[in-house]
Formats: structure tokens, C-alpha cells, sequence
């Protein structure tokens, strides 16, 4: 590990790429940002010797806030702030915009974390600033959606309001919302069809991106994808219910979640899905609810992420990898 936990195995191109100007966006009600962090960014951009520009985003005007950042032109744009801020400017830089840094600034942070470990945002934008290195991140798209590390569909995702809840310490709310998804369970299939493929169904269908897939490399030509179907209480305590809901931490539980027999795997560029009624499902750790048929894509190229630099020849990491 870097200094502030960076993953020093992050592959990036072998080549510092040239920026000079620098936008920087902070919602600074956000998580783990706070007043002043976004002065404090400027500050140490400018040390760099960087022509910086700082403004704090207005929460209820975030996208508005992160498009007239835009708008100035930058070489790099910095982030500071919660999932919600990263995905949707790294939808709006897209791969043909200014590079990005979506530094962590929220309580979960997948993104950042995906990218950057878990180390502090400061330590992470000096490595960036000193030594970064251009890496094209892969992502999906379901229903007109962006992602660009996991999604679950399927209502076993009816679960993540329940662990927001127990993260937000209420209680009785949690409970609520876990008595919900109980009584969900087993109650409907989801059916896919993945590149032309016969249609199947599984109680939950898990696409993974190649910034944190362990069975696929980053030049991987898709997703992966892993439908979860357990037909029992016991099946899903074997395979764990936080890796059911969220493959980054299925490691955590130890083993590989992908070799228990209730999970198939195979690799996705395109495909759709469908349910009965609406589909829930969590997007980067966001609950959403999708409508009954979504279409399922994979984006090569979704946008250019400025990361400390590493060995772009050596494995990724389990620690990155889920």
C-alpha cells in the first residue's frame, strides 16, 4: 500500500498525461468532507503549482454545480463528495471528457474506494497531483443507467434500505425494512437473457465491472455476470446474505462467494432483463427501483480516471478485487 492506502497496483498507463487546469467541486455536507475542504483542495492543487479553481457544490443542484465545472474547460476534474456526486460526474465527463478524480468524500465511497483504496482524500489527491497516471475505466449501463463498479438485480436488493438504515442507526427502521425484503424472498424470479442467450431466471443477477471483478482482467470485453439463485433460508446462509447483496465485500466472508453451487458466472456485453412488476435493485450501492424491462449494456471506455501511479504489469490486488 501507497501512502493513505492507495493501491500501488492500479493499472495505469506508463505515461504521466499533461493537465494543467483544475477544476474542484466539493459537497461539503457530505459524509466525510466537512467545511473548508474544498479551500483546502484549491490550496493544495495550487502547491502543486497548478492552476486550480475550487467551488462547493450546492446539494439540491448538484448535477447543475458539476456541469459549470464543466463548462470552465478543465484538464482534471476533482470530486469530493458522496457515491451519488462520483457516478454523475463520471457520467458527464464520459470518455471524452477531462479526466477524473472522484475522491472519497461519502460514508460508503465504492467508487473511490474501487479506485484509490481507503485512505484519506488529501493523502490520495498528493499522489494524484505528484505522479498520476491516465486509467480508462470500464462500466455498464442498465436501463439508462450508469454504473462502474457493481449492480444487483433482483429483490434481494430490497435488503440495502435495511443496511442504510442500520449504518444511519435506526434501528426500528432497519427492522422494518428487513421484515419487508424477508417476506420478498422467494416470492418472484428474475429472468434474463444475456448476449442471445436462452432466457433463465435467479432470484438475483450480480454485474460486476472490471475495477473490481477478480475472475476477469481490465481489458476484459464485458461484465461479469452472476446470477444468484438459492432456493432455500439455508442456501442463502451458506452463501452469505452480504455477499448475495453486495459482491464487493464477498471476500470478507471468506472463500470465493462465486464457487458456491447457487451461483453461475459468465462474462456479459449486452442482454436485458425482466420482471413481472417493477425490478428493484441497488446500483453502485444505490437502491433503485427499475422498470419491469431493462436493457443491459457494457462500455469499454466509460471515463478516464486520474489514479496514483503503479505497476500497470501486476495483478490486481484481492484487496481491490472482489
Amino acid at each position: 500500500m501507497a501512502e493513505g492506502g492507495a493501491p500501488q497496483d492500479v493499472r495505469a498507463g506508463p505515461a504521466r498525461p499533461a493537465f494543467s487546469r483544475i477544476e474542484i467541486v466539493a459537497n461539503e455536507r457530505s459524509g466525510s468532507v466537512g467545511p473548508g475542504a474544498c479551500a483546502e483542495a484549491e490550496a493544495l492543487a495550487r502547491e502543486f503549482g497548478f492552476d486550480a479553481h475550487a467551488r462547493v457544490l450546492d446539494p439540491d443542484a448538484l448535477v447543475d454545480g458539476l456541469k459549470a465545472a464543466l463548462d470552465a474547460r478543465p484538464d482534471l476534474l476533482v470530486v469530493l463528495g458522496g457515491d451519488g456526486t462520483a457516478g454523475a460526474a463520471a457520467s458527464l465527463c464520459g470518455p471524452f471528457g477531462p479526466l477524473l478524480a472522484p475522491l472519497p468524500g461519502g460514508t460508503m465511497n465504492i467508487l473511490p474506494h474501487a479506485l484509490y483504496g481507503r485512505g484519506d482524500w488529501r493523502n490520495t489527491l498528493r499522489l494524484i497531483l505528484e505522479d498520476g497516471r491516465e486509467r480508462p475505466v470500464a462500466g455498464g449501463e442498465i436501463g439508462g443507467r450508469s454504473f462502474y463498479v457493481a449492480a444487483v438485480l433482483g429483490d434481494p436488493a430490497l435488503w440495502a434500505p435495511a443496511r442504510e438504515a442500520l449504518r444511519a442507526r435506526q434501528l426500528w427502521l432497519a427492522v422494518d425494512r428487513a421484515l419487508y425484503a424477508w417476506r420478498r424472498c422467494f416470492r418472484r424470479k428474475l429472468r434474463f437473457s444475456l448476449d442471445g442467450a436462452p432466457h433463465r431466471k435467479a432470484e438475483a443477477l450480480a454485474l460486476l465491472c472490471p475495477l473490481i471483478s477478480r475472475n476477469i482482467p481490465d481489458d476484459a470485453p464485458g461484465l461479469e455476470a452472476a446470477a444468484i439463485d438459492p432456493h432455500s433460508w439455508g442456501e442463502v446462509l451458506r452463501l452469505g446474505l452480504a455477499a448475495l447483496l453486495n459482491p464487493l465485500i464477498g471476500p470478507v466472508l471468506g472463500g470465493d462467494w462465486r464457487a458456491d453451487p447457487a451461483v453461475t458466472v459468465d462474462l456479459c456485453r449486452e442482454g436485458h432483463a425482466y420482471a413481472r412488476r417493477h425490478i428493484n435493485a441497488t446500483i453502485d450501492g444505490e437502491p433503485v427501483r427499475l422498470p419491469r424491462t431493462v436493457h443491459i449494456r457494457f462500455r469499454p471506455v466509460a471515463f478516464r480516471a486520474l489514479v496514483p501511479a503503479g505497476d500497470p504489469h501486476q495483478p490486481p490486488s484481492d484487496a481491490a478485487k472482489a
